[in-house]
């Protein structure tokens, strides 16, 4: 498989959830379905080690054996029905600890590293750069741009211009959940030539806006639009049977005039991410949220994090059944309890 060709082409590539038994231990049995769950519903790819994942595996051990039995289910799922699909490892932390995550990734067969730049706050944007080209010297590497709000920090037009110049880049995640730095990132990689270079949404509350949007760029002195062409998400978590369906139907747009439908299933996905991801509460409850709607379905067997004071917020069950009575088409529960008992088997 060319990774940078499939990239390209425009995937839904799920953020992968962590799956625990009440003891907070982790529940093989829900983690291979939940990978079993994205591969049938047509994803793309996993992004797994990431923030839906939680960051405090590394911190309890699991780092390791997330990612194996991730790509050991994977396998086995490719090997029964081939087809191109693409694994990404998150890796966070210090110089030395990205690098190493990333080697432990290549071990394992991972295609690319997604880099979290969390925590970093003490570096300058180019001891940033410098970061980033020492995790590419591991493996090929996919910038993100973290909204603050749960870690990130606000980089300039300057910084991703730079990035653009690492030759191992082979994608982009745009999460700054604000339009201007989504901007910064989309002309940084057109005004250093990368077309092939791909750009993922990660902006959970813009999917639509940011897959149907031809954005104006500069390209060898003359105007022109480019496209991001897929997404990473925590939103494609859950049902993300639909997701896949949303992204066929963006692609078979092409150039032509975006119906207005669409645009309200936009906002209505807006709506119900804001319940899941609970912006309410500047995100508090994201993780127990992605989790509750897959507790719903049956794959997960509760909300429980590593972090035993991560738990939903208050209203925020009200809100998901809000959202849920309402845009039941958005949800994939047929599909899920359709094919949720062969998933589950050990």
């Amino acid at each position: 498989m060319n990774v940078r060709q499939h990239l390209l082409a425009g995937q839904v590539i799920p953020a992968h959830p962590l799956a625990l038994t009440a003891a907070r231990t982790m529940d093989e049995r829900a983690q291979r379905a939940l990978t079993r769950y994205y591969m049938a519903a047509g994803a793309g790819g996993i992004a797994v080690g990431v923030h839906a994942t939680q960051f405090a595996i590394r911190r309890v051990g699991l780092y390791y054996p997330v990612l194996q039995l991730a790509m050991e289910t994977a396998t086995a799922a490719l090997q029964q029905a081939p087809r191109n699909f693409v694994t990404i490892a998150g890796v966070i932390g210090s110089t030395p600890q990205a690098v190493s995550e990333a080697a432990i990734a290549r071990e394992l067969g991972y295609d690319a590293a997604l880099i979290s730049l969390g925590g970093l706050d003490a570096l300058d944007e180019r001891a940033l750069l410098a970061h980033c080209r020492h995790v590419a010297d591991a493996m090929p590497i996919i910038g993100f741009y973290l909204q603050p709000a749960v870690g990130g920090r606000v980089l300039s037009y300057r910084f991703w211009r730079d990035l653009a110049e690492v030759p191992q880049l082979i994608a982009v995640k745009i999460a700054p959940f604000d339009r201007y730095r989504t901007m910064d990132v989309v002309r940084a990689i057109v005004a250093a030539g990368r077309d092939d270079v791909a750009l993922y949404t990660g902006n959970d509350d813009a999917i639509v806006a940011d897959l149907t949007t031809p954005f104006p760029v500069r390209r060898h002195g003359q105007a022109a639009t480019t496209r991001i062409v897929g997404g990473l998400l925590g939103q494609w978590a859950v049902w993300t049977r639909r997701a896949v369906e949303l992204l066929a139907r963006v692609k078979a747009l092409g150039d032509s005039p975006i119906a207005p439908s669409l645009l309200t299933e936009g906002a209505e996905l807006t709506d119900a991410n804001g319940a899941i991801f609970d912006s309410l509460h500047r995100f508090a409850g994201c993780i127990p949220g992605i989790h509750e709607v897959l507790r719903r379905q049956g794959l997960l067997r509760g909300t429980w994090t590593l972090e035993s004071r991560e738990m939903l917020s208050q209203g925020q069950t009200d809100e998901l059944d809000r959202v849920m009575q309402s845009y039941p088409w958005l949800t994939d529960d047929a599909f899920v309890a359709e094919h949720r008992e062969r998933w589950l088997t050990p």
